[in-house]
């Protein structure tokens, strides 16, 4: 059970806890919205990556749409899990050698692209965890 009330703004569960502050939810939908419509990274590497942050930060509403695969079909989608894993389990570890290793991959702009996308799905799911937001029924 959820821990405060969920609002009459907005379609999902999430954005109906958001929907208590409007302006937080325009613009937090806004910027997701951003994400899944624009940018160079592809929605498999984004779902992915998503699902391996979902359950790294285990909130409970992230998890429901299931793991990341176990293997990976694509280098880059391998190297973003693993980004996001370390991330979410210990993000001290990343270090310049982890840069470099994405800079084999991608342009600096999509790496930010990709840190970007991490930070705002870790949040979106800390959010998730801490009102412990459950799946849809």
């Amino acid at each position: 059970m959820e821990r405060i009330s969920l609002s009459n703004v907005g379609a999902t569960k999430f954005e109906r806890l958001l929907g208590h502050s409007p302006h937080i939810l325009k613009s937090w939908s806004e910027l997701e919205a951003t994400f899944h419509q624009k940018g160079t990274l592809s929605p498999e590497l984004k779902e992915q990556v998503r699902r391996t942050l979902a359950f790294g930060n285990e909130c409970p509403y992230c998890m429901a749409k299931g793991k990341p695969d176990d293997v990976q079909q694509a280098e880059e989608i391998s190297i973003a899990v693993t980004f996001a894993q370390l991330f979410v389990q210990n993000r001290s570890m990343i270090d310049d050698n982890v840069f470099r290793t994405l800079q084999k991959h991608w342009s600096e702009a999509e790496i930010i692209e990709l840190c970007t996308y991490v930070c705002f799905i870790t949040a979106s799911q800390q959010m998730g965890y801490l009102f412990q937001l459950q799946p849809e029924s």
